[in-house]
C-alpha cells in the first residue's frame, strides 16, 4: 500500500483552514487554527525565542513538552510550553530570557 497525497485545494471534504494572528514581542505572526505556538513560529522561520541561563538560544527541542526549552509568556501567563499550547487568534506572546539568572528584573 502506498501513501496517497491530496493537495489542500483538492480536498473532497472542502475543509478550509481558519487563519489566525498572534503577536510575539509586538510582531505579528500568522498561522492556522490547530497549530501550536511553536508551529506558528517555526512556520514563520523563527527557531528560537528564549535564552538559557548561559545565553544560548532556545526554541523547540523535544516537541512534546518534556524539556521545557520552548517556554514563553502567553497573555500574561508565564512558563507556557509553546510546543503544547495551541495558538488562539489574538494571543499576545512574549519571550522569556534567563541569560542573567533573572526574571523580569527580579531574582528567581
Amino acid at each position: 500500500m502506498s501513501p496517497r497525497l491530496v493537495p489542500a485545494g483538492s480536498d473532497p471534504a472542502g475543509r478550509r483552514d481558519r487563519p489566525l494572528t498572534i503577536t510575539v514581542d509586538g510582531d505579528p505572526y500568522t498561522g492556522v487554527a490547530g497549530q501550536t505556538l511553536a508551529g506558528v513560529l517555526l512556520a514563520a522561520g523563527r527557531t528560537s525565542w528564549r535564552q538559557a541561563p548561559s545565553g544560548a538560544p532556545r526554541g523547540v527541542f523535544c516537541g512534546i513538552g518534556v524539556c521545557f526549552d520552548c517556554l514563553v509568556t502567553v497573555n500574561d501567563e508565564r512558563d507556557v510550553r509553546a510546543c503544547r499550547r495551541r495558538a488562539r487568534d489574538g494571543d499576545a506572546v512574549t519571550t522569556q530570557s534567563r541569560a542573567t539568572g533573572e526574571r523580569d528584573g527580579q531574582r528567581p
